[in-house]
């Protein structure tokens, strides 16, 4: 975008006593500014089936002032959405025939992203509305969706797309009910359908990737069994808004225009990496600790930080025993043991994520993602250890991260994973672990 305005702003005429960067910089920004405030704004509303979505949507529309609302209505089956589900008196335009864009037999996250993307411009070029909602499929995966808005907004650089929306907010409706059933009590974990399968690992990701949480049907839990479900929410999402509900009834300035949405900042406060972050802090902390102890100076070290963290960095539990703790070695994993491993996955793990290393394969990583008893292992791309020389001495001139997690043998090649879960029994789950590890083999 800088790139664009470039010409523009060197053939201007410039006040002399104007400094040219400090007129460029509030051109650039007011231009932007422009941009962003013409963006429609999107609200994307996420949650399994029966979470209460729809019920949702329809209490925005009846109770919301000011907006032109279109609603975008993702179903997986045959059927188009009902127009009378929307309330006579809603404030949408219903009398336009392109208010409500039913898209059916399949999901926007990917074989109707294509059409999500269309009906979206048409949308927006249409000026016929101010604002979109967007209820996705049950069994839809949230960023996909948000990644298909985005390329529409004035955050990318891809220039085949054209500016005309903004997400707002992702709103993850959960059912406390069956949150109860899927993760307090641990039972459906244990359940071997797929379907299931597939179940909780959506609602996993719809919880992580997301920037309000409703948790609806407040009134069909118990106080103490509300209070588990929001331990679990807390462990998979620490830092979305969370707001209890019953019949989606819920303060609107919540849902709509909001600005709350930031791509990176949502994907970064998941659990799983907040969970690894506070590993890594701790960790360094320890180190500080030890060089404190070294030089016999204590003036600067922060006693109490190391004394209340286990030693391994991994959170205390609750009454719930809800936990993280982060799994590290510098050792590779050997795949069929690993695979074992993962063939009796322990049902109280509710998610896993992090980088891993095998050891037949010294160049390449691979991320490791579980959730529910869906389990992964992705390429992630090569190890820096494995670039050419002058490249690893860039990289490490430019992050001290890198240098700081080097090892002169290994380089960066390590198994570091988050364990988010009920009930775990950690040292066996460690111990089992290590038993799927094999000393590194470098050539």
């Amino acid at each position: 975008m800088l790139l664009r305005f470039g010409k523009f702003l060197l053939i201007m005429r410039l006040p002399f006593e104007v400094p040219f960067f400090i007129l460029r910089l509030f051109l650039f920004s007011t231009i932007i500014m422009r941009m962003k405030k013409n963006l429609i704004p999107i609200t994307l509303l996420t949650g399994y089936l029966g979470a209460g979505k729809t019920t949702l949507l329809n209490y925005i529309l009846n109770n919301q002032k000011g907006y032109k609302v279109a609603v975008i209505v993702n179903d997986i089956g045959e059927v188009n959405i009902d127009a009378s589900l929307i309330a006579k008196e809603a404030n949408i335009v219903l009398e336009d025939k392109d208010a409500i864009i039913p898209l059916q037999n399949g999901c926007i996250c990917c074989n109707l992203k294509t059409d999500l993307i269309e009906q979206i411009i048409k949308l927006c070029e249409s000026k016929k509305f101010d604002y979109i909602l967007i209820e996705a499929s049950g069994i839809c995966e949230p960023i996909p969706i948000a990644q298909s808005i985005e390329a529409l907004s004035a955050n990318t650089d891809d220039k085949t797309m054209p500016a005309v929306c903004r997400l707002d907010n992702i709103v993850a409706v959960v059912d406390a009910l069956r949150l109860v059933d899927e993760f307090a009590s641990g039972n459906s974990l244990l359940k071997k359908d797929l379907e299931e399968t597939d179940l909780e690992a959506l609602i996993i990701q719809q919880i992580e990737f997301c920037n309000t949480i409703l948790i609806n049907k407040t009134d069909l839990v118990t106080s103490e069994q509300l209070t588990e479900v929001k331990k679990v929410v807390r462990a998979l999402q620490p830092s979305a808004k969370l707001i209890e509900t019953q019949k989606g009834v819920v303060d609107l300035k919540e849902i709509l225009g909001t600005n709350a949405f930031d791509f990176a900042k949502v994907y970064y406060t998941a659990g799983w990496h907040k969970g690894l972050e506070e590993y890594d802090a701790h960790i360094h902390d320890a180190q500080k600790h030890e060089e404190c102890e070294h030089h016999h100076d204590h003036s600067h070290c922060d006693h109490e930080h190391c004394c209340n963290n286990h030693e391994d960095g991994s959170r205390h539990g609750d009454e719930f025993g809800i936990t993280t703790f982060v799994y590290y070695r510098r050792r590779p994993f050997e795949r069929m043991k690993l695979e074992k491993f993962v063939a009796n996955w322990p049902s109280s793990i509710i998610r896993a994520k992090g980088i891993i290393w095998f050891a037949d394969n010294n160049d390449e990583g691979f991320i490791f993602e579980q959730a529910g008893k869906q389990i992964v292992a992705s390429y992630a791309g090569d190890w820096l250890a494995v670039a050419p020389k002058r490249h690893i001495k860039k990289v490490m001139a430019s992050d001290p991260e890198v240098v700081k997690n080097w090892d002169e043998k290994l380089g960066d090649r390590m198994v570091k994973i988050v364990f988010i879960g009920r009930d775990m029994d950690k040292s066996k789950t460690i111990a089992a672990l290590d038993e799927c590890t094999v000393e590194p083999k470098l050539k």
